[in-house]
């Protein structure tokens, strides 16, 4: 337990790969063998929303909101150059440095191997990944890379403020580019159920207990409460996901491992953009390595949810938005190492 920790990531957090494949094969396992559990959560259903599934990510999301204190805005004037690059990075360029990956590998380079249809639905999925950068998981990126958690906690909280207003069009506009209807009342209500109403729920719940038990209670034994609730929301959503999936993965096993190529990539450029500007802005590490680990990384909770809100849980685009999940971990892990190894590139 020490050891987890010390490390700033748990035993979840770090093998979630692990039971990411688990939840896979078990989802697969599940909708091949008992078809009538996928079948019946598929009857609880509004506006194209799977109840039970908006319950889990709502589990999901809420534990994480507490941790942002919008308080810290005031503060964003005293050295704005970070948040420059992260707003730049997360909303100018990742997004469309995505789409035009994920179309060059989906449409030519993987074009004998993936079918158009699908094709097409892959790259949607790539989009909504490349539309929502990371809100929660780079709270432990930036431990690990001993950045400025209060510097960390501006970051995250203006991205979030941001995603409220940017993601729709963003979405909206790359998807209507790759041909793919999206109609605005649905995304607009999967970011009100994933984003707006949780991230209210966190502030009011983090001033409620601030305000009666204090905030040294609420950092060190309130949150902590919390710990795995994030995790096991998510591995019982991916098992729910996976169940409707079992067809598409069984038949095109092989679109797991080329859909994750161009994420991979994605993941690795995004972050040297922001890193390497960082240091040509020479602003310390500590500011550097958060930059560049919240555009790398995604707000795969929000990917999921809007992709089975706009596509189905059965659609190959919410399986895409997955594979982002499948990945996240041991990539983000490498660049951890990375930034850890290169802090001599900033200066002091």
């Amino acid at each position: 337990m020490s050891k987890e920790k010390a490390s700033g990531i748990g035993f979840f957090e770090r093998y979630l790969t692990i039971w990411v494949i688990i939840c896979m094969v078990v989802g697969v396992l599940i909708g091949k063998f008992i078809p009538s559990i996928p079948n019946f959560l598929e009857r609880f259903q509004y506006a194209n929303v799977s109840i039970p599934i908006a319950i889990l990510i709502w589990l999901m999301i809420y534990p994480m909101m507490m941790k942002v204190d919008f308080q810290s805005i005031k503060n964003v004037g005293k050295n704005p150059k970070g948040l420059f690059v992260t707003w730049i990075t997360n909303w100018l360029i990742k997004p469309f440095t995505m789409f035009g990956i994920a179309t060059l590998f989906f449409y030519v380079i993987f074009k004998g191997l993936i079918p158009t249809d699908l094709a097409k639905d892959y790259l949607a999925g790539a989009v909504l990944l490349g539309a929502a950068p990371c809100t929660a998981m780079v709270f432990v990126w930036s431990h690990l890379t001993k950045g400025d958690p209060a510097y960390t906690v501006v970051q995250v909280a203006t991205n979030d403020l941001i995603i409220l207003v940017a993601f729709i069009p963003i979405v909206k506009f790359l998807l209507g580019v790759s041909n793919v209807s999206v109609p605005w009342d649905t995304l607009i209500l999967s970011v009100v159920l994933f984003v707006v109403i949780p991230l209210v729920g966190g502030i009011l719940t983090r001033i409620f207990i601030i305000k009666n038990k204090g905030q040294e209670y609420f950092e060190k034994k309130f949150i902590s409460k919390f710990n795995n609730v994030t995790i096991i929301g998510l591995l019982v959503t991916l098992i729910i996901i996976f169940s409707f999936q079992g067809d598409v993965i069984i038949e095109n096993p092989l679109h797991i491992i080329l859909i994750a190529i161009p994420l991979i990539i994605q993941t690795f450029l995004i972050f040297f953009i922001a890193y390497i500007t960082s240091k040509v802005l020479k602003l310390p590490h500590n500011v550097a390595a958060p930059a560049g680990m919240i555009g790398a990384s995604n707000f795969f909770e929000l990917s999921v949810a809007v992709a089975i809100a706009l596509f189905g849980t059965s659609s190959p685009v919410a399986l895409a938005t997955i594979v982002g999940v499948l990945v996240e971990v041991p990539v983000m892990l490498i660049l951890v190492k990375i930034a850890n190894n290169t802090t001599h590139w900033f200066s002091k």
